[in-house]
């Protein structure tokens, strides 16, 4: 929520007293004594949140350890892995707007178990945090002390950064590859890390290079918001670049970009991506694990590709709510991802989304390309050729009052459209009921399905005041013939206009 007073904001009491909260929780859960590291970025409020959640936790008997200094949500949920710890706190908006900022609690250790260990809180654990934070005191009746607290070092960041350099290979092709921290805290640490594999000629960003809470080049701090990826697209044209990384503020979600040719560029999708990133996983879980190669992952709003491409490699895939907190935790992850350019890559170490990490695939699967005289979008065609066209793309509306989100919600309900892009709708699942089949729990939202294959899926933001709704359809696509790019726009052209109407906002 927006930094400012009150109960429903984020301030240093409310962070005081769900800390307190927080605490009691892992007392219960584990005994005496959690370990709980802290991380924090660089938004209005960031360093004093994270001192008082540090404080906090001191007072309470538990072994607080801080991060040092500004750093990503990814090294943050590394560290509860790495150092084994029963909890991580990380304050950030990671990319809401800039009068936002907020409180990410991830459980590991002895507070959760299996794949679950280091990944985001989901029911059980939610509610009985939120219980206890109900009962904690007025936050000046909340005891605090510095006097245990552990500022850690470097050595974090560098078991983050060996780890992830891990993830490349040698290639004969140096990329030259331009990078936007978006004005957030992901530039030093994407840096080391691309630098680290010696085959990028690496260009940042400048305008957008130094941590800066009100992000002054940009209207949302969001690589997917138009326009915000503007200077790192005329810095590629200056550079003649190959590739265009754009993180977000906290540095957990990551944009790419490709040339078109004769001086245009095109933003891929997270959907894209996604796919590009699942093929390249599935590949290397088969020849590391031939027998139990593990699962591919995605949220019930992305690409249906990646199931697909499990299928082809004889992997599992699993569907989930949308979230990392769900997709982190899916038994034998070897890659997950959503459409909201969330990708988790190294699941044995960071049980969450990871910008930086994913920027290295990208880049490592870009370069093995050139070295064979091929893009990033000839692998796109591949994979359209082998399994069809699956093409995507959101329509977003943005509120000035959640209260007007579930009204449309109820208009869908209760008048869903009978036809969608010309075709008959031929399924209406309501996600408030769950889909048992895919073992996916009720989630506000609905899906609708048309004789097409077209598929539409509407739900309210879980992080911002907007209605999104995500579209998609299949085209077939087979031997040498021209992938239908252009007819796949259009039709997704007048999948949004019917769905604007539908929706009524």
């Amino acid at each position: 929520g927006q930094v400012g007073p009150g109960e429903s904001r984020m301030n240093r009491a409310v962070v005081i007293r769900t800390t307190a909260g927080l605490v009691a929780y892992l007392r219960d859960v584990v005994g005496e004594g959690p370990r709980i590291v802290i991380g924090y970025d660089a938004r209005h409020g960031s360093a004093a949140f994270a001192r008082d959640t540090a404080a906090v936790a001191d007072a309470a008997g538990c072994e607080a350890l801080v991060l040092p200094g500004l750093l990503p949500t990814p090294v943050l949920a590394f560290a509860v892995r790495h150092l084994d710890a029963d909890a991580g706190v990380m304050v950030t908006a990671s990319h809401n707007p800039p009068a936002d900022n907020g409180y990410k609690v991830y459980l590991g250790g002895r507070a959760a178990e299996g794949p679950g260990r280091g990944v985001q809180i989901v029911p059980p654990a939610d509610a009985d945090i939120a219980a206890a934070i109900a009962a904690a005191p007025a936050a000046d009746a909340v005891p605090r002390s510095d006097q245990g607290v552990r500022q850690l070092g470097d050595e974090i960041t560098a078991a983050y950064l060996r780890r992830a350099t891990a993830l490349t290979t040698a290639h004969r092709q140096r990329l030259t590859v331009v990078l936007t921290p978006m004005h957030g805290v992901g530039g030093d640490v994407a840096q080391r890390a691309l630098e680290a594999t010696g085959f990028v000629d690496l260009h940042l960003v400048t305008q957008q290079a130094t941590p800066d809470p009100d992000f002054p080049t940009v209207a949302f701090p969001n690589p997917e918001e138009p326009g915000a990826i503007d200077l790192a697209l005329a810095r590629a044209r200056e550079t003649d670049a190959d590739l265009v990384i754009a993180l977000d503020p906290d540095a957990d979600r990551c944009s790419v970009a490709i040339p078109t040719g004769s001086g245009g560029w095109r933003q891929l999708s997270g959907d894209e991506v996604g796919a590009l990133l699942g093929e390249a996983a599935a590949v290397r879980a088969v020849a590391e694990n031939p027998s139990a190669p593990g699962a591919l992952a995605c949220s019930v709003v992305s690409s249906r590709l990646l199931a697909r491409i499990a299928e082809h490699h004889g992997l599992r895939h699993a569907t989930t709510l949308t979230g990392f907190k769900w997709i982190a935790r899916v038994d034998g992850l070897v890659f997950g991802y959503e459409e909201a350019i969330g990708y988790c890559t190294d699941p044995g170490a960071v049980r969450d989304k990871d910008g930086i990490t994913a920027a290295l695939r990208v880049v490592d699967l870009a370069a093995a390309l050139a070295d064979d005289g091929r893009t990033l979008q000839d692998a796109l065609d591949d994979l359209a050729r082998r399994h069809g066209l699956y093409a995507t793309a959101p329509v977003t509306f943005r509120v000035e009052h959640l209260s007007s989100i579930a009204p449309a919600l109820a208009r869908l309900r209760s008048a869903p459209p009978k036809t969608l892009a010309g075709s008959p709708v031929t399924q209406i699942v309501d996600l408030a009921d769950g889909i048992p089949e895919l073992d996916l729990g009720p989630t506000e939202g609905l899906l609708l399905l048309t004789a097409a294959d077209d598929r539409v899926v509407v739900r309210p933001s879980g992080t911002e005041p907007k209605l999104k709704c995500y579209l998609e359809v299949v085209l077939p696509c087979a031997g040498d013939a021209a992938v239908p790019r252009d007819e796949a726009s259009a039709r997704l052209s007048a999948l949004a206009s019917d769905v604007t109407v539908a929706v009524g906002l």
